[in-house]
Order: C-alpha cells, then structure tokens, then sequence
C-alpha cells in the first residue's frame, strides 16, 4: 500500500479504524489515501464505506471522476438497505446511468444522457417505503415526469404530501405545482402558491423560478413585474437554465428592471451555453439584427448554428438565409439548402417557400444537393385545406417543380387558393390570361389582377396596366394604365417606371411630356432596366428633354450594351463609339410565398 504512512498501515488491519482513519484524512484534504482506507472498510462489508467510496468516485474526489464505478458502490450498499445509497442510486439512474451499466465490463459508458426511469423509480420506491423525504420527492417526481405508462397523479400527490410534512423543499415545490395545476379557484390558486414560496424559502433556486413565472403572469397575483425579475435573478444565479433565459431577456427589454442590453445578452448567452436552444436563436437574432447591440452577422450564425443543431427550426431557416445570403458566412446555396431543409421538414412553411424559390431558379448544385420533395409538402397542405399550400402547391404544377408541369391541375390549386391568397389571385388572372390549364379569357383574368392589384400586388398592377394599354379584356385606357404604372413604379418596379416613360415619350393617349419620360428612364435606368438605359442614353445624345449630353449619354448607352442591348450599337456608333455585348441580367423573382408573406 505504496504511498500511505505507517499510522495509515496500521489503521487499515481495522475496517472501522480505516473507516475513521479515512474520515479524519478527507478533513485535511488527503483525499487519495481516504479512498484507499474507505475502500479496505467497504471490502470488509461496511456499508458506510462503501457509500463514502461511491461519493469519491461520483465527486472525482481523490480519483478520477466515474460515475458508473459510484453506481456500483452505491448499488452494494443499497441492497443492504443503506437509505442515502438508495437515493443516490435512484438519483444516478433518474439523470443518466443506466441499470445495465452497472455490470463488471471495464468498457462501459461513464454516462449516458437518456434518464433510466425503471430503475430510478425501483431505488427510489426502496428508500421512500423506509421514510427518506428525499427518495419520496423523487419518486413523486419519476411519477409525475417520467415516461408515460409509469405516470400516475395520485399517487406521486400522496408521496409529495408525506416529504413536504417532513420539510422536503422539493415535495413542496412538486406538491405546489400539482396543485396549482389543477387548482379552480382563488383560495385553492393561493395556497399552491404558498407551497411553492415555502420551497423557495428553504433555497430550493428552482422554486424561485416559478414564483418568478407566478408574478410575471400574474398567477393567483397580482402583475409584478419587478418581483417576477428578483426570483428569475436568485434562479438564474444558482444555474436555473430557463431561469437564465428568463432574466437576459427581461434586462435586455427592460421589463421590471433597468434596461441593460449588455447584461441582457450575458445571460442569454450563459441560457445558450448551457443548453436552452431558445436562447441561442435570442442571442443570434440580436446579432443578426442590431440596434440594441451592433450586428454581427458571423456571431449571428454561430448561436443559429447552435440553435439549429438542437432542433430550433427557426435558427436553422435563419442560418440557411445567411448561407444564402452570404452574411456572416461564406456565401453557399448548397449549405443553404441543408439548413433550410431542416426547417421545411419540421413544418416551417417559409423554409418550404424559399427551398421552393431555389428550386426553380437553380440555385443549388445538383451534384450536391438532393433536391428536397417541396411539392410533396405543398401538396399534403393543400389537402388540408390550407391556402398558402395549395397557391404553392399551384406554383410547382404550373413550374414543374419537383413534378412534371400540369397546367390544368396548377390552376384547379391556384383558383382554390386565389379565394384568400393575393399571389393566388394574380397567378390564376395570368393562367387565364395566357390560356394555361383553360381556356383564354382575358375578361375573367381582368377580374382576378384586379383583385389582386386592389391589395397593392405590384406583379399585377403591372400586368394589370399592361392590359389597359392593349384593351385586352376591356376598353384601352392609357390614363388608367398610367395610374397603374404609377403605383408600381413608386413600390419600385423599374418596368413600372419605363413602362411611364414610354407612355409620356409620345405615341399614346396621354400628352407627350419628354421631361417626364427621361425622368422614369432615369429611374428605371438606375435600378438596371436595360431597355430604361438605352432611352435614356438616346434621349441624352439627341438632347429630347433638355441640352445634349454626350458624355452621359455614352455612359448610360454602355450601360445598356452591358446589360445585353444590342441596339445600343447603333447609338454608340454614332457617337463614335463601340462596346462589346454582354448577356441580360438573370430574373431573380420569388414565386413562392409564406404564410404573413
């Protein structure tokens, strides 16, 4: 017995002279050569020891910590009937250790996150029935949380009742919770209450968390939101996790407390780390969208990483959008995709709209990407009734997204969608329109972009005026066009805006106003309208609105032939002048909608 003194030798012929021996060295801090003698006493049979032996291992005190080896030692004094052991044991397997690790294998796993509740519940029954408060919380405990077939109300109230006579702070909370539960009244509502203040009393740091939850929603109380903030802090200092989320989040709002953003953000933060997924999305999106604290787009994805990965859907569309994006990460539509597949698959319908979007615009890599089965969920939502997916479900019939194209069925989904879904409205007038799945009609298409144009759906405004201009499905009306055209090109759509220029640039119903007109080329121009740059680097040459002005004119012409206009040759020459072509920029239009899109 290399490294204990002699006085330790001699005490070790002795099991209750090591027993001792041992207890006087751990007052000292020699807690390796305690084991050792604590571990001569427990071979002899001392169940005491081998409760001490088993608290060493479980503490990592004087040996590596081994949670299974305390199992063990536990588990040889509690089939002595050794009441603390019981309850150590029962404790052990309720947060992790599973029974069947208690066996002589030099390889088993040190722990395991899923609680063994029979085996919890088996020690915990053992040590209740011979009196233990604690052992009687905790299997009311296992019977009000554990798995279903093992749950029973009642019985776990009667377990309850008897550890909080005993003064179990635990039992009181669980009782009060119990209680509270069921509670139909003021007075019933008050003595819950009452019950779990006590255990808050006795330094229970959960108890505080709920009475924080009491006074916050106003439980029995009335509203203090300041009181609310004083529990949830006690809570959040002992390491109450939801405790931690609850007290970040009221700083940073500064709700019951002075507003400290800071502060606020420290405590998610720590909620985060230790595992409340909610917290990590908090924390991201404070981030991702500044103003209290300034964004930072690469801290945004690593908490919505987080989030993500344990399940938060809405963290892993919002990191998906960042991959997309390229904000706070390396621009990847393919990791994009992985993300925002996690999210469309746990129902996230704005996930399932933007995989759609990526689809049909071939963002993603093929190769690298399995493309995801959207019209597979669009679909199961429009069977349901839900008109978000049966407009989708249109979309992917009308594109051919993930099925072949089916105008007809496209617009039997688009027509049943178009009773409540604005874009639903203007892609049935457009079906109806062209004659896609029916019959041409442009006098009914009139109907539904009109509906659609009255909710402001610029698409349809334009389209709208386009028909106007043509009198396709009523009387050409150049005014109303003009209207129309104008309220798109004030929402920003820069065919809105050449569409005024061409109507004021004469040749149409309403008065020539060349001024007008170069000022909606101007517009359109600067927003990357091709044919808006040509009209406006031909006006500036030959001087149509105002003095010639070659060289901005030259400017905007190479524009034009930069953004795929071959005409703009023609114009360029004459100002001696050549440019090279080059191809039209893509369309990058989002088809697919959400709900509250």
């Amino acid at each position: 017995m290399s490294g204990l003194t002699i006085a330790d030798r001699l005490a070790a012929r002795n099991p209750k002279k090591a027993f001792e021996r041992a207890r006087e060295l751990l007052k000292t801090g020699a807690s390796d050569r305690a084991l050792r003698l604590f571990v001569v006493a427990a071979e002899a049979g001392m169940v005491e020891a081998m409760h001490e032996v088993a608290l060493r291992y479980l503490q990592g005190d004087g040996v590596h910590r081994n949670p299974v080896e305390a199992g063990r030692w536990f588990s040889r004094a509690a089939v002595q009937g050794h009441l603390p052991s019981q309850c150590q044991l029962a404790s052990l397997h309720l947060f992790g250790l599973r029974g069947d690790a208690l066996n002589n294998s030099l390889f088993a796993q040190p722990e395991t996150p899923a609680p063994d509740y029979e085996a919890a519940s088996l020690w915990a029954r053992e040590a209740a029935m011979a009196g233990s408060a604690d052992a009687q919380a905790m299997l009311a405990y296992i019977l009000t949380s554990g798995p279903e077939p093992m749950r029973n109300e009642a019985e776990a109230e009667d377990w309850y009742t008897k550890a909080a006579a005993a003064g179990s702070p635990q039992a009181k909370l669980g009782l009060g919770l119990i209680r509270l539960r069921r509670a139909d009244d003021g007075e019933t509502t008050v003595a819950a209450i009452d019950l779990i203040r006590e255990a808050a009393d006795g330094g229970l740091p959960t108890a505080h968390y709920y009475l924080g939850i009491v006074y916050e929603r106003a439980i029995g109380v009335l509203p203090d939101s300041a009181r609310a903030v004083g529990h949830y802090k006690i809570a959040a200092q002992a390491g109450v996790r939801n405790a931690m989320a609850k007290y970040g989040l009221m700083l940073l709002e500064g709700t019951g407390i002075k507003a400290d953003p800071v502060e606020g953000e420290s405590w998610l933060r720590r909620a985060g780390l230790a595992g409340d997924w909610e917290a990590s999305a908090l924390v991201a999106d404070l981030y991702a969208r500044g103003g209290a604290l300034p964004p930072n787009y690469a801290e945004a994805a690593i908490w919505f990483r987080r989030a993500a990965e344990a399940g938060h859907h809405g963290a892993a569309r919002a990191l998906g959008m960042l991959y997309l994006t390229g904000a706070g990460v390396a621009r990847d539509p393919d990791e994009a995709a992985v993300w925002l597949k996690r999210a469309a698959e746990a129902g996230d319908a704005v996930a399932q709209a933007d995989l759609a979007t990526m689809l049909l615009t071939g963002q993603t890599d093929p190769k690298l990407t399995q493309p995801p089965p959207v019209h597979e969920w669009f679909e199961q939502a429009a069977e349901a009734g839900d008109l978000i997916g049966a407009y989708n479900y249109g979309v992917c019939l009308a594109e051919g997204v993930g099925v072949p194209r089916n105008d007809e069925r496209a617009a039997f989904w688009l027509r049943r969608a178009a009773e409540g879904v604005v874009n639903a409205q203007y892609w049935y007038g457009r079906m109806l329109l062209e004659g896609r799945g029916m019959p041409a009609d442009p006098a009914a298409a009139l109907i539904w972009l009109q509906k659609a144009a009255d909710a402001n759906m610029v698409d349809a405004l334009v389209t709208l005026a386009e028909m106007k201009i043509n009198g396709r499905g009523c009387p050409r009306d150049h005014y109303g066009a003009a209207g129309l055209f104008e309220r798109a090109a004030k929402a920003g759509h820069s065919g809105a805006m050449f569409a005024l220029g061409a109507l004021y640039g004469g040749g149409h119903d309403v008065p020539m106003d060349r001024t007008a007109a170069m000022s909606w080329f101007h517009a359109a121009a600067e927003l990357g309208h091709p044919h808006a740059a040509l009209m406006l680097g031909r006006y500036l040459r030959k001087g149509l609105a105002g003095p010639a002005d070659p060289a901005a004119a030259a400017r905007w012409l190479k524009q034009a032939k930069k953004l795929g206009m071959a005409e703009a040759d023609g114009e360029l020459e004459a100002l001696g002048l050549t440019e090279p072509a080059a191809p039209a920029a893509p369309d990058n239009t989002h088809p697919f909608r959400a709900a509250g899109d």
